[in-house]
């Protein structure tokens, strides 16, 4: 962090053109930005490999795999499997903007696109065989070739985020630099939300004030701070490739107009950042009435279709997990007994959906005089908010340490689950006797609890208790069945990893 004492202020650069900077046909030059390049050109090799290999694999399984070609030469067919039916994919999924870098590395977009594309390839095929009359195609081949296909795609796509967002992580390369203009404040927020997730590749270098720099004096910030300078000029000389304007700045009359003009053929991107913190994009909507861009906001969706699902699929995956789970849960209860004698499982009063009480099934890990223990222990807490957390509690004894870490102990949850108490993913359910759930937080009773959620995959006990709400709300405001799948698919890794469990 550094203090912002003195600035060297420069009178601003005039706008190097009005809005006509070059003639009307004159190429732009390349962005500054160009980790897209490579990375889509690898995308471009697992995509057709995908497409080959499924075809391969449809060929080597089902044995009437040439019909509808066996009047024809044999390299036509191989012809058709392994270089125009492949091609065709990359055709598609690029007309479907699979390849677009605003949509790579970040977000379910990709992948939708990915689905898209698939729907239009099958289509396409069914197409062209109706109309060259080639009625005699193996059904099963075609759509094992075709369904494959896309699954194998997007396999190796999630492959490929992985490994962009490992080389963001530690390597620091292949992301965009950021110069945020805006006042301080918008800007030191928009800092905070896009440097939580290193792997979105957005890393802000510096910020530029509108509104002078006496309001920055004496403040500590992450980056350099600048003021009445030329934001081209400025993005150029700390090597940016991205301006992004922050809350008020873009509301000036004309002025993010201009700006978009002057950045016109100089290879700088540009995004705006709006006061629409914590809202997720699918809730967020651009309609234009007389050329004014307005953001619509819709409200959360807690009701209809979406959450039977959410329901149906909370229901199912219990029971089966209850029914596969049951040798370990014998297992553990057999570790339990032998570590200290006493019940096997906890049973606890928690809050949960709308404020109703039930009481949380867990494996045992502490002592059976773990409470009378507590209140001796309640200045060495090791977090804020409404929890108790100890790195090494002496409560612990050593299989429910094991337990703990491994996360093992919240698996009988799945009986709150279907019961209807709790959710597989939602905001964790807090117990009921550290007092009435005040302000936003009361927000989190508007869904069930659940076993997993948004704070357990994004540090756990780790986070301090204000971050945990902010993701829980987060999560309440924004959920979605594709979003509780993707949490799911994070939790197998937090869980392996033992990231934040003590």
């Amino acid at each position: 962090m550094r203090h912002v004492d003195s600035f060297e202020i420069q009178p601003p650069t005039p706008p190097s053109h009005n809005g006509v900077p070059r003639l009307a046909w004159a190429r732009a030059r390349r962005r500054v930005s160009r980790w897209h390049r490579p990375y889509i050109a690898i995308l471009l090799l697992i995509d057709f490999g995908a497409a080959a290999l499924a075809s391969y694999l449809a060929i080597q399984i089902f044995q009437q795999a040439d019909s509808g070609f066996r009047h024809a030469p044999q390299s036509w067919f191989y012809t058709v499997a392994f270089l125009l039916l492949p091609l065709g994919w990359l055709l598609i999924l690029w007309g479907n903007r699979a390849y677009d870098r605003r949509y790579l590395g970040l977000g379910p977009d990709e992948f939708k696109r990915v689905t898209r594309a698939g729907v239009a390839v099958a289509a396409t095929v069914s197409f062209i065989a109706f109309a060259t009359k080639t009625y005699a195609l193996s059904r099963w081949t075609v759509g094992f070739a075709l369904l494959g296909a896309m699954l194998l795609i997007l396999l190796g796509r999630m492959v490929a985020r992985l490994a962009l967002h490992t080389v963001r992580r530690r390597v620091g390369q292949a992301g965009h630099r950021m110069v945020l203009v805006g006042t301080l404040p918008e800007c030191l927020e928009v800092f905070t939300a896009v440097t939580r997730n290193p792997g979105a590749g957005l890393v802000p270098v510096a910020i530029h004030l509108t509104d002078g720099y006496a309001a920055a004096r004496g403040i500590e910030t992450p980056v350099p701070v600048y003021a009445g300078r030329d934001v081209l000029a400025l993005v150029r000389e700390v090597g940016g490739d991205t301006i992004a304007v922050c809350g008020s700045a873009s509301a000036e009359p004309g002025e993010l107009r201009r700006m978009a003009w002057q950045l016109e053929g100089s290879g700088v991107d540009l995004v705006v950042a709006p006061q629409l913190t914590d809202i997720a994009g699918p809730r967020v909507h651009i309609r234009p009435i007389e050329g004014l861009p307005l953001l619509h906001v819709e409200e959360p969706t807690l009701s209809g279709p979406a959450l039977l699902a959410k329901s149906l699929m909370d229901r199912v995956g219990a029971g089966l997990g209850l029914l596969l789970l049951a040798p370990l849960f014998a297992a553990v209860a057999i570790a339990i007994r032998i570590s200290d004698p006493g019940p096997v499982f906890f049973r606890q009063p928690r809050v949960g959906h709308e404020g109703r009480t039930f009481r949380v099934w867990k494996f045992r890990t502490m002592y059976v005089d773990a409470e009378e223990r507590l209140a001796g222990l309640v200045d060495q807490n090791e977090t804020d908010g409404m929890l108790f957390k100890m790195k090494q509690d002496p409560r612990v004894f050593p299989v429910g340490r094991f337990l703990r870490a491994s996360s093992l102990d919240e698996l009988p949850q799945l009986i709150n689950v279907l019961w209807g108490e709790m959710s597989l993913v939602g905001p964790r359910p807090l117990p009921a006797d550290d007092g009435d759930f005040l302000g936003d937080v009361r927000r989190r009773l508007l869904v069930r609890p659940g076993m997993t959620g948004l704070w357990q995959v994004s540090g756990r006990s780790d986070l301090s208790w204000d971050e945990a709400v902010r993701l829980d709300l987060y999560y309440v405001d924004n959920w979605s069945l594709a979003y509780d799948l993707s949490i799911l698919w994070r939790t197998v890794g937090v869980v392996l990893a033992r990231k934040g469990a003590y």
